[in-house]
């Protein structure tokens, strides 16, 4: 199973809203929403965050 809590705790950290995704930076409402729900996304899309968050992987998703 694929959860992206730790996403929601980078963010937090970083003080990066799903706002400042959407208007900032452009990023898909749509996927974001895909996120809220542990739905599958790209690697694409992980890798865009992990710039965006100035991250790794790991601080994205995890596996359980």
């Amino acid at each position: 199973m694929i959860s992206y809590e730790p996403l929601w705790e980078t963010m937090k950290r970083k003080k990066i809203t799903t706002y400042a995704l959407i208007n900032t930076y452009g990023f898909d409402a749509h996927t974001l929403n895909d996120l809220k729900h542990n739905k599958s996304v790209t690697a694409n899309t992980l890798e865009t965050l992990c710039k965006i968050l100035n991250c790794t992987a790991n601080d994205v998703i995890e596996f359980l």
